[in-house]
């Protein structure tokens, strides 16, 4: 018996949550006003309830698409960083190179 209450135990709350929300589940089917909108065919209401429903899909994809930009702009800032570091080290070089033929040629002038 006591091995049977372990058990049942951590399963409680789950199962508690679940009957809840298998309870309270038709109160909360819809807003009230889209509830009652549906409910009538009148074309006005309709337009109302497609308003909320475009508005909704607007408010929720503006976090994907702030995050996604602002991802995109980091992307591009980096790789320009990192193309004129790349770049300014191979002008770096050359000119290193540049001067270093030029010691070798005043060397090799003044021989």
């Amino acid at each position: 018996m006591r091995s049977i209450s372990r058990i049942l135990r951590p399963c409680l709350l789950p199962i508690v949550a679940f009957a809840l929300l298998v309870v309270l589940a038709s109160l909360a089917s819809a807003c009230p006003t889209c509830k009652d909108a549906l409910a009538e065919s009148d074309p006005a209401r309709q337009n109302i309830v497609r308003g909320y429903f475009y508005s909704i899909l607007f408010m929720l994809s503006m976090p994907f698409t702030i995050f996604t930009a602002l991802s995109a702009y980091f992307y591009y800032e980096v790789r320009k960083a990192r193309k004129q570091k790349l770049n300014a080290t191979a002008n770096g070089e050359s000119l290193a190179q540049e001067a270093n033929g030029f010691a070798e040629a005043t060397m090799a002038a003044g021989r």
